[in-house]
Protein backbone atom coordinates (compact mmCIF):
# COMPACT_ATOMS: atom_id res chain seq x y z
CA UNK A 1 0.00 0.00 0.00
CA UNK A 2 1.24 3.64 -0.99
CA UNK A 3 2.02 5.90 2.20
CA UNK A 4 0.03 8.90 2.87
CA UNK A 5 2.15 12.18 2.98
CA UNK A 6 1.06 15.48 4.23
CA UNK A 7 2.70 18.43 2.85
CA UNK A 8 1.66 22.20 4.06
CA UNK A 9 2.54 25.71 5.41
CA UNK A 10 3.41 25.53 9.07
CA UNK A 11 0.52 25.56 11.74
CA UNK A 12 -1.89 23.92 8.59
CA UNK A 13 -2.42 20.55 11.38
CA UNK A 14 -0.09 18.22 9.52
CA UNK A 15 1.26 16.42 12.71
CA UNK A 16 -2.34 16.68 14.38
CA UNK A 17 -3.78 15.50 11.84
CA UNK A 18 -1.56 12.57 10.57
CA UNK A 19 -1.56 11.28 13.80
CA UNK A 20 -5.26 10.81 13.74
CA UNK A 21 -5.04 9.48 10.67
CA UNK A 22 -2.69 6.81 10.80
CA UNK A 23 -4.81 5.91 14.15
CA UNK A 24 -7.75 5.46 11.81
CA UNK A 25 -6.02 3.78 9.20
CA UNK A 26 -4.00 1.46 11.38
CA UNK A 27 -0.89 2.71 10.24
CA UNK A 28 2.27 3.58 11.13
CA UNK A 29 3.14 7.24 11.66
CA UNK A 30 6.28 9.27 10.86
CA UNK A 31 6.63 13.30 11.40
CA UNK A 32 9.61 14.24 9.45
CA UNK A 33 10.96 16.93 12.12
CA UNK A 34 10.24 14.75 15.08
CA UNK A 35 12.60 12.04 13.04
CA UNK A 36 15.28 14.69 12.88
CA UNK A 37 14.85 15.94 16.24
CA UNK A 38 15.33 12.21 17.08
CA UNK A 39 18.36 10.92 15.01
CA UNK A 40 20.34 14.93 15.83
CA UNK A 41 19.43 14.75 19.35
CA UNK A 42 18.80 18.49 18.09
CA UNK A 43 15.54 20.42 18.42
CA UNK A 44 14.86 21.88 14.88
CA UNK A 45 15.05 25.44 15.77
CA UNK A 46 18.73 24.54 16.97
CA UNK A 47 19.38 23.12 14.27
CA UNK A 48 18.84 26.55 12.48
CA UNK A 49 20.32 28.43 14.83
CA UNK A 50 23.53 26.54 15.65
CA UNK A 51 23.99 25.56 11.30
CA UNK A 52 21.65 27.52 9.20
CA UNK A 53 18.79 26.28 6.97
CA UNK A 54 20.85 25.05 4.21
CA UNK A 55 22.14 21.93 6.97
CA UNK A 56 18.86 21.79 8.36
CA UNK A 57 17.18 21.53 4.61
CA UNK A 58 20.35 18.77 3.88
CA UNK A 59 19.03 16.65 6.91
CA UNK A 60 15.60 17.25 5.93
CA UNK A 61 16.56 15.61 2.55
CA UNK A 62 18.15 11.92 3.85
CA UNK A 63 15.56 11.86 6.09
CA UNK A 64 12.63 11.65 3.32
CA UNK A 65 15.05 9.74 1.07
CA UNK A 66 14.78 7.12 3.96
CA UNK A 67 11.47 7.50 5.00
CA UNK A 68 10.13 7.71 1.43
CA UNK A 69 10.90 3.95 1.04
CA UNK A 70 8.61 2.76 3.82
CA UNK A 71 4.74 1.58 2.75
CA UNK A 72 1.55 1.69 4.32
CA UNK A 73 2.78 4.74 6.71
CA UNK A 74 1.31 8.10 7.31
CA UNK A 75 3.88 10.63 7.02
CA UNK A 76 3.70 14.38 8.03
CA UNK A 77 6.36 16.33 6.48
CA UNK A 78 7.58 19.91 7.46
CA UNK A 79 6.37 23.02 5.91
CA UNK A 80 9.52 23.47 3.58
CA UNK A 81 9.91 19.93 2.15
CA UNK A 82 8.53 21.38 -0.73
CA UNK A 83 11.43 23.42 -1.48
CA UNK A 84 13.50 20.38 -3.25
CA UNK A 85 12.49 18.92 -5.79
CA UNK A 86 13.94 15.85 -5.09
CA UNK A 87 12.13 15.41 -1.99
CA UNK A 88 8.90 15.87 -3.96
CA UNK A 89 9.94 12.94 -6.64
CA UNK A 90 10.79 10.31 -3.73
CA UNK A 91 7.85 10.92 -1.78
CA UNK A 92 5.22 10.66 -4.78
CA UNK A 93 6.78 7.63 -6.22
CA UNK A 94 5.28 5.66 -3.07
CA UNK A 95 2.85 7.67 -1.86
CA UNK A 96 -0.48 10.03 -2.38
CA UNK A 97 0.31 13.74 -1.36
CA UNK A 98 -2.11 15.75 0.55
CA UNK A 99 -2.01 18.80 1.09
CA UNK A 100 -2.99 20.86 3.90
CA UNK A 101 -4.18 24.68 3.45
CA UNK A 102 -5.13 27.21 5.43
CA UNK A 103 -5.32 30.83 5.34
CA UNK A 104 -3.01 33.45 6.37
CA UNK A 105 -4.80 34.66 9.43
CA UNK A 106 -5.09 30.78 10.36
CA UNK A 107 -1.82 30.19 10.57
CA UNK A 108 -0.59 33.33 12.08
CA UNK A 109 -2.64 32.12 14.87
CA UNK A 110 -1.32 28.57 15.26
CA UNK A 111 2.14 29.32 14.79
CA UNK A 112 1.83 32.31 17.83
CA UNK A 113 4.39 30.64 19.86
CA UNK A 114 7.79 32.33 20.23
CA UNK A 115 10.66 29.64 19.17
CA UNK A 116 9.38 26.76 17.96
CA UNK A 117 9.57 27.84 14.30
CA UNK A 118 12.83 29.47 13.54
CA UNK A 119 11.77 30.84 10.39
CA UNK A 120 9.28 32.64 12.13
CA UNK A 121 11.01 33.82 14.86
CA UNK A 122 11.71 37.50 13.23
CA UNK A 123 10.12 41.19 13.80
CA UNK A 124 7.21 40.98 11.13
CA UNK A 125 5.84 37.73 11.71
CA UNK A 126 3.20 38.48 9.63
CA UNK A 127 5.11 39.49 6.64
CA UNK A 128 7.65 36.66 7.25
CA UNK A 129 4.55 34.37 7.27
CA UNK A 130 3.06 35.88 3.93
CA UNK A 131 6.19 35.96 2.22
CA UNK A 132 7.29 32.39 2.74
CA UNK A 133 3.56 31.35 2.44
CA UNK A 134 3.33 33.07 -1.54
CA UNK A 135 6.60 31.58 -2.38
CA UNK A 136 5.57 27.84 -1.63
CA UNK A 137 2.09 28.30 -2.29
CA UNK A 138 2.16 26.87 -6.22
CA UNK A 139 4.26 23.89 -5.13
CA UNK A 140 1.61 22.81 -2.18
CA UNK A 141 -0.55 22.88 -5.16
CA UNK A 142 0.84 20.23 -6.89
CA UNK A 143 -0.57 17.61 -4.46
CA UNK A 144 -2.89 14.59 -5.80
CA UNK A 145 -5.55 16.39 -3.26
CA UNK A 146 -5.79 19.49 -1.30
CA UNK A 147 -7.96 20.80 1.53
CA UNK A 148 -8.41 24.22 3.99
CA UNK A 149 -7.84 22.88 7.05
CA UNK A 150 -8.97 26.76 8.40
CA UNK A 151 -12.28 26.19 9.43
CA UNK A 152 -11.89 21.91 10.36
CA UNK A 153 -10.98 20.41 13.58
CA UNK A 154 -8.22 17.80 12.56
CA UNK A 155 -10.79 15.18 12.96
CA UNK A 156 -12.98 16.55 10.16
CA UNK A 157 -9.78 17.00 8.14
CA UNK A 158 -8.67 13.45 8.82
CA UNK A 159 -12.55 12.06 7.67
CA UNK A 160 -12.07 13.90 4.19
CA UNK A 161 -8.89 12.58 3.40
CA UNK A 162 -10.55 9.25 4.18
CA UNK A 163 -13.07 9.58 1.98
CA UNK A 164 -10.82 11.33 -0.95
CA UNK A 165 -8.65 8.17 -0.45
CA UNK A 166 -11.32 5.71 -0.91
CA UNK A 167 -12.94 7.81 -3.72
CA UNK A 168 -9.84 7.49 -5.30
CA UNK A 169 -9.04 3.88 -4.78
CA UNK A 170 -6.31 4.21 -2.38
CA UNK A 171 -8.20 2.43 0.39
CA UNK A 172 -9.86 -0.59 0.83
CA UNK A 173 -12.12 -1.72 3.76
CA UNK A 174 -13.36 -0.28 6.65
CA UNK A 175 -11.53 2.65 8.22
Amino acid sequence: MKNIVLIGFMGTGKTSTGRLLAGRLNRPFIDVDKKIEHETGLAISDIFQLYGEDHFRQIEREVISRVARYTNTVIATGGGVVLKQENMVRLKNTGVIVSLMASLEIILERTARPGIRPLLDCEDRAERVAKLFQDRASLYMKADYTIDTSCMSPQQVTERIIVFLREGGHLRGRS
